[in-house]
């Protein structure tokens, strides 16, 4: 299995394990990995993933809810909530991955972990969140900071 791809299935399992629980992320990355083995390589890249989307969801939920009409985030499955996430923190703050990259990723986690639709679902969403984030940064090649504040 690719070392993205993994670290993407590791990142999904433990944001969905403090979407649940009330733990500390660090504490969740830590109780994953002495329970599971990876490459450091993915290791470090669901790490990053992990809490850069944790950290970020007060921001990346409200981006979310913006782009998903009449699906608020308690009605959405865990599953393709905690996906959204760390696809929206990819495509925010992850400018060396291509975004058609983060979105095939998304909704191929939505296919293999979510309902029948979820795939369809997160595409939806994602192409969204990918439209309103490329109108306010026309440029994502660039090194400039994209304003997160209007979106």
């Amino acid at each position: 299995m690719r070392t993205r791809r993994k670290a993407r299935e590791v990142a999904l399992q433990v944001l969905y394990q403090l979407d649940v629980l009330n733990i500390d992320v660090k504490e969740a990355v830590e109780l994953f990995w002495l329970n599971f083995e990876a490459t450091q390589e993915a290791r470090e890249f669901s790490t990053l993933l992990i809490e850069g989307a944790w950290d970020n969801r007060s921001e990346i939920d409200k981006l979310i809810s913006s782009c998903s009409e009449n699906w608020s985030l308690g009605r959405m499955s865990r599953v393709d909530k905690n996906i959204l996430r760390m696809a929206a923190y990819e495509l925010l703050y992850c400018h060396d991955i291509p975004p058609k990259v983060t979105l095939n990723e998304a909704i191929d986690l939505g296919k293999t972990y979510g309902s029948e639709n979820s795939g369809a679902f997160i595409n939806g969403i994602l192409d969204a969140i990918y439209e309103k984030i490329k109108i306010n940064n026309p440029h994502p090649d660039s090194n400039e900071t994209m304003n997160k504040d209007s979106l």
